[in-house]
C-alpha cells in the first residue's frame, strides 16, 4: 500500500486530506442530525469518492509517460477507472445498506467529489 502511495504527488495528497476532513465533519453533522444511520451514510458517501479518487490517482501515476499522447491516454484511463468505481461503489452501498440517509450520503459524496477537482489548484511547492 505504501508503494502506491509513494507515487502520488502533493496535490493528490492534499486533496485526499481535504476529503478526509470534509467526510469527518459531514459524518459528525450526519450523526447529529440523523443519528447513526446519518453518520454512516455520510461516511460511506465520502468513502466512495475518496476510494475512487485515490485509485484513479494511482492509475494515472503508474510509470513515466513518453509523449503527450501517452499522458492523455493515461488521464482518460484514470478517469474511466474513477467513474466506473464510483458507479460500482454507489450501487453497492445503495443495494446493501437499507438504512441509508440519502441527503447525508449524496451530500457527502458530492462535496468530496468537488474537493477532488481542486487538486488542479494545489501547487507542488514544498
Amino acid at each position: 500500500m505504501n508503494a502506491s502511495l509513494g507515487l502520488l504527488r502533493k496535490p493528490v495528497y492534499t486533496v485526499l486530506r481535504w476529503q478526509l476532513f470534509a467526510t469527518a465533519a459531514l459524518t459528525l453533522a450526519g450523526g447529529i442530525l440523523a443519528g447513526v444511520d446519518g453518520a454512516l451514510s455520510a461516511a460511506l458517501g465520502g468513502a466512495v469518492s475518496i476510494c475512487a479518487g485515490w485509485i484513479s490517482a494511482v492509475v494515472a501515476s503508474k510509470g513515466k509517460a513518453q509523449s503527450a499522447a501517452e499522458v492523455l491516454v493515461r488521464a482518460l484511463v484514470a478517469e474511466g477507472v474513477k467513474l466506473g468505481l464510483i458507479v460500482l461503489l454507489l450501487w453497492l452501498v445503495l443495494a446493501t445498506y437499507h438504512g441509508v440517509v440519502a441527503p447525508a450520503f449524496f451530500g457527502s459524496f458530492i462535496v468530496t467529489v468537488l474537493l477532488f477537482g481542486m487538486a488542479f489548484f494545489v501547487r507542488e511547492q514544498d
